[in-house]
């Protein structure tokens, strides 16, 4: 059995590895989880725009992929967690998204509607599956 590696992005996923004392993804074999990713900075500054959150938190996916030696065409499910509901601005972003990173396939998706996430300012997290190969 492959030995899980994990991976740590760059910037917030230093910060947040040492403040909370978690990885960024794991990767065992040719699978990749990360851990949910949200729209913030290097400083963990949310954006005040939910579309610029989101775009922010693919931007921090796609950080984590690189770092694993993977891309956005390796991703084969997506879960989405959301604050504040399903107002038509996040569908509308996160599909302009997938066929922006993801031209070529469509993953499978799973979307949570949640109370709260783990900075008080977020409405927005994701987190992937992919299959390195």
């Amino acid at each position: 059995m492959d030995r899980p590696v994990f991976i740590v992005a760059p910037g917030a996923g230093e910060k947040l590895r040492e403040i909370l004392h978690f990885s960024s993804a794991v990767r065992i074999g040719d699978r990749l989880e990360t851990s949910g990713h949200g729209g913030w900075n290097d400083k963990l500054e949310i954006p005040g725009d939910l579309d610029a959150e989101i775009a922010g938190a693919f931007r921090n996916i796609e950080l984590v992929l690189t770092q694993a030696g993977a891309s956005w065409n390796h991703v084969v499910h997506v879960n989405t967690y959301h604050v504040g509901g399903f107002p038509p601005i996040v569908n509308d972003t996160i599909v302009k998204l997938y066929r922006q990173y993801m031209p070529h396939h469509a993953p499978t998706w799973t979307q949570l509607g949640v109370e709260s996430l783990g900075l008080p300012e977020m409405r927005f997290e994701i987190r992937i599956t992919a299959i390195i190969h």
